[in-house]
């Protein structure tokens, strides 16, 4: 079973000459800015280690973690949010382009989407983006823990459908408050980065 044994923070950086050397498989986190990617990389890491602020927008730079000291994890700046400059958007949407672009280590990308809300236009824009890199990723729904089964069930319809996800694309519900689906996300995290094929397990 998948164990995070140690944590640490590693370094934030706005240029790819700042990142540390592609030297291990890495995990990135990127989503909408208010879409509790703090809160979650916490959960994951089951510990405070990810700043989580009530003011989204707080993750500005690239941010990278150290697990078990044989994987790297990024929490990439939120994007979407209306609140700021257009001049500091597009400076976290280079930044974001600039991390695709320049880390031939990448093996997953968890994109996090709210569960309370239909994945907007910016959402379908970040699907197609990856999929046009050829980036694998995995849908996580977060704040999943006020629904029942049957509102879950129609969760997973509604986000398929909406981003109109190839079928072998996994969507993991998820709830930072509650734990929810935390154990099957961190075990799939590391079946992918073994080259282990588990996805179908989680559709």
């Amino acid at each position: 079973m998948a164990v995070i044994k140690k944590v640490d923070f590693l370094t934030s950086a706005v240029k790819p000459k700042d990142y540390p050397p592609p030297t291990k498989p890495e995990v990135a986190v990127v989503g909408r800015s208010n879409v509790g990617k703090s809160s979650l990389i916490n959960s994951i890491f089951k510990r405070s280690i990810a700043k989580v602020s009530s003011t989204p927008g707080k993750t500005r730079l690239v941010n990278f973690f150290s697990l078990n000291d044989k994987i790297y994890f990024v929490d990439l700046p939120g994007y979407g949010y209306a609140a700021v400059s257009k001049k500091e958007r597009e400076k976290w949407k280079d930044m974001i382009e600039q991390y695709f672009y320049n880390r031939p280590n990448l093996k997953l990308v968890l994109f996090l989407v709210d569960s309370r809300y239909k994945p907007t236009n910016l959402d379908i824009l970040m699907k197609e983006w990856l999929e046009s890199l050829e980036i694998p990723y995995a849908i996580v729904a977060t704040k999943v823990d006020k629904l029942n089964q049957s509102e879950k069930a129609r969760l997973k319809k509604m986000i398929r459908d909406t981003l109109d996800l190839p079928d072998n694309i996994p969507i993991f519900l998820t709830s930072a408050k509650e734990g929810t689906g935390i154990k099957e996300l961190v075990s799939y995290i590391f079946s992918a980065l073994e080259g282990k094929d588990s996805r179908k397990s989680y559709t």
